[in-house]
């Protein structure tokens, strides 16, 4: 078992093409951008994230990347689910993206001849207030992503003359490609926006790093009292921190019917976080591995022992108790 710490990337890993959900200028391309690795290789726009991982799937791209969580508005939910239920694919990795929405639109156009706004759902969310407050009577419109929106906005849809009047609420990134003024910077409803991203492949796991992140599924072997804690204690016994905990339908027993998306801060090759696993696997109704990776930013420092340490101790100690009693016999 390797428990050493090691740059997850060091791993002989060519990364020639990339997908991502697009198009190009929405945040997860800025996201991409972020890491050497990938924007030096080909990018590839997908229209939808289940695009990017069916791309991914059958092999077109070494890598997707897709949004997973917003600080605003939580989990990301069909990313979530489709990574649970419909993909056999891992994460690798993970980017944290400061987000700053800008309510874009063409030359000269200001706040007072603005008629409608169009952007991904999500974006017209975390603006509400913003909307609500500055723009009450304008119409709010769909749009697949912010870029899209602001290409809608310069191009016009489906072939048809530009708008007048339409905004769009989009990154600034998208407001240079498609050639817009940026009418109002940073209008979302809450500051310190930041959207997670993950890196999927078919079958990488990162080195250990010392400062990971596992992701799974634990579904129930029975909806019943104390099923979730029964879930909980094993990582509460071991002392292994949960950054999440989603509870998600099964979309296979009907209602009442739940499975949990699970998060723990360690690496698969850490003993306790396996023997956690261990364990899960051979008490609940069944366990989904969807990766182990790096956590982005700095990491943490704990003080004392690492528990890995202390668990070995624990077992070398057991270990020469059961010697002894062997010896007895």
């Amino acid at each position: 078992m390797d428990t050493g710490e090691t740059d997850p990337r060091s791993s002989a890993h060519s990364i020639r093409r990339v997908g991502f959900f697009g198009p190009f200028g929405t945040f997860t391309e800025q996201a991409v951008r972020t890491q050497a690795d990938l924007a030096a290789a080909e990018l590839i726009d997908y229209a939808t994230v289940p695009d990017v991982l069916d791309a991914v799937a059958a092999g077109d791209v070494d890598c997707g990347v897709v949004p997973i969580e917003n600080s605003i508005e939580g989990t990301v939910n069909f990313t979530q689910d489709a990574l649970a239920f419909d993909y056999e694919l891992l994460i690798t990795r993970e980017i944290v993206l400061d987000i700053e929405h800008c309510l874009v639109g063409a030359r000269g156009l200001t706040l007072e001849g603005i008629k409608a706004v169009v952007s991904i759902p999500v974006a017209t969310a975390q603006c509400h207030r913003f909307l609500r407050e500055r723009l009450r009577s304008a119409e709010v419109r769909a749009a697949s992503s912010t870029a899209g929106a602001a290409r809608i906005v310069a191009e016009g849809e489906h072939g048809a003359e530009p708008e007048a009047g339409l905004a769009a609420i989009a990154p600034r990134v998208a407001a240079d490609r498609y050639g817009l003024d940026v009418i109002v910077d940073d209008i979302a409803d809450h500051a310190g926006n930041q959207t997670r991203f993950v890196v999927v492949a078919r079958d990488l796991v990162p080195r250990r790093t010392g400062h990971d992140r596992t992701a799974m599924v634990v579904y129930q072997r029975a909806d019943a009292p104390g099923s979730l804690l029964s879930v909980l204690q094993e990582f509460a016994a071991r002392r292994i921190n949960l950054s999440n905990l989603i509870s998600r339908p099964t979309k296979e027993g009907g209602l009442g019917d739940y499975c949990f998306v699970i998060y723990a801060d360690a690496h698969i090759t850490d003993e306790l976080l396996a023997d956690a696993l261990r364990a899960l696997h051979s008490k609940q109704g069944g366990v989904k591995f969807l990766g182990s990776y790096p956590i982005a930013g700095a990491a943490e420092h704990h003080d004392g022992e690492p528990h890995d340490a202390r668990w070995r101790a624990a077992d070398d100690w057991v270990a020469s108790l059961q010697a002894r009693a062997s010896a007895g016999r």
